[in-house]
């Protein structure tokens, strides 16, 4: 096999002397600089997507310039170069995750084709009439809808697992719902609309101690928690690259070996088949089995470098810095008359939902949105959890370790100017350091 150019070498690497390099990274991601509506992006939106660093930018304009062809049979040298790409990326998956061996890990458009694979052919050859699924409260339609139609198709029941008033989720009420009958718990690992961290070492615990297995929708934490799949003990876990400053359009699902290998594929065509005749087809091993037809295979090399960059500035920083933003901008926006955080668990990653007294959440996203400042608004695909706190829509400011004090500042300047309790002035904009 022929080794790519494009290296390791290509990656920023980030000093262990600096307490968090927030100014050297944000120099990693061009689209910082952006300038909306003459203010310089602050971009709050990261829960529904990440931007991307330079290097992964440069590994997808990399890899079509110089390694742009079909993988696995080509008999030239562009294929091989390819297929080294495409299958170095498949390896940088499995250390992100920490998984046993890279053939555990299935190429998917994302943290939604992941779902629905999984309940196409696992669900299907296992989860039958009178048997039941459990989900949570706090999840999002991608890990709804699919169990859903399943269930529709087989018979089984799904079971909805309570959370608190705080958005955490009631860990006897799950037990309670645990029995013989129970053939798989998926749940988000992070909710995409609150933040909250789901207590999911106890869950999966608890789950294998009734014989049923665990996705995990890893969508919306493997940006910010260091994730080891073996360590968990998960028997499925998904991600989407662009949650995680990757590209789109590819994303990544683990899958535990023993499982894997007796899973019968859901998708036919190329790339997936040993042999076919018009009798009888065989089917590559696993994870090619689950991938059939041509991938994106740009976009994985991309993904590689994502994951990459994330390890070169390490969890541990990341984490730390990311959770001081949070209580940062939690203390100041509850500084704000009639603003009020919608879930509020004592374990939560850089997501607050809010509603502000007196506005429509639409009103408040068009006026940040006039300061350069991007946030999302709506009922974010999980219409449960806020149907659960009685509300259809809240205003989502999800956080980002390129995002800095300064940018909260500013955020909460416009909040505070809408409620009348501050003459703002766009004109004063401060820079958006850390002071």
């Amino acid at each position: 096999m022929i080794t790519n150019r494009w290296t390791f070498q290509n990656i920023p690497m980030i000093s262990n002397r600096d307490s968090f390099p927030v100014h050297a990274i944000r120099k990693d991601f061009p689209i910082l600089a952006e300038r909306i509506n003459g203010k310089q992006l602050v971009w709050f939106d990261n829960a529904a997507t990440t931007q991307k660093p330079s290097c992964v930018i440069e590994r997808l304009n990399y890899f079509y310039q110089h390694e742009n062809s079909n993988v696995h049979r080509g008999a030239h040298t562009l294929a091989a170069r390819a297929t080294d790409a495409y299958e170095s990326s498949r390896e940088t998956v499995r250390r992100f995750l920490n998984a046993s061996s890279s053939s555990e890990i299935i190429f998917v458009r994302g943290t939604t084709e992941a779902v629905n694979l999984i309940a196409q052919t696992y669900g299907k050859q296992n989860i039958g009439k009178g048997e039941e699924i459990l989900i949570s409260y706090l999840e999002h339609h991608a890990n709804i809808v699919p169990w859903q139609l399943l269930c529709e198709e087989t018979g089984a029941a799904l079971r909805v697992i309570p959370v608190d008033d705080s958005g955490q989720i009631l860990l006897d009420e799950y037990e309670r719902l645990l029995n013989e009958k129970t053939k798989l718990v998926s749940v988000a690992h992070v909710s995409n609309a609150l933040g909250t961290i789901a207590p999911i070492r106890d869950m999966v615990r608890l789950a294998h101690k009734y014989g049923a297995k665990v996705f995990v929708d890893g969508a919306q934490a493997v940006s910010h928690i260091d994730m080891d799949v073996m360590d968990l003990n998960c028997d499925f876990y998904a991600f989407s690259g662009h949650k995680v400053y990757g590209p789109t359009g590819i994303g990544a699902l683990y899958v535990k070996s023993e499982i894997l290998q007796d899973m019968h594929p859901y998708q036919g065509g190329g790339n997936m088949i040993a042999d076919v005749t018009f009798e009888k087809t065989r089917y590559q091993d696993a994870p090619m089995r689950f991938e059939a037809g041509t991938g994106s295979l740009g976009d994985a090399a991309g993904l590689g470098a994502a994951l990459k960059y994330i390890m070169s500035v390490g969890f541990a920083k990341i984490s730390l810095y990311e959770h001081a933003l949070l209580k940062y901008a939690e203390k100041r926006m509850l500084s704000i008359p009639g603003l009020t955080i919608v879930g509020t668990a004592e374990e939560k990653a850089g997501i607050i939902s809010f509603n502000l007294k007196g506005h429509k959440d639409t009103e408040v996203g068009k006026a940040l949105d006039q300061e350069g400042i991007a946030v999302r608004i709506g009922h974010h695909c999980a219409q449960p959890i806020l149907r659960r706190f009685g509300l259809e829509s809240t205003i989502r400011a999800s956080l980002s370790f390129y995002n800095t004090r300064g940018e909260i500042d500013e955020m909460v300047r416009v909040l505070r100017w809408l409620q009348g309790a501050e003459s703002y002035k766009p004109e004063c904009q401060k820079s958006f350091g850390l002071y």
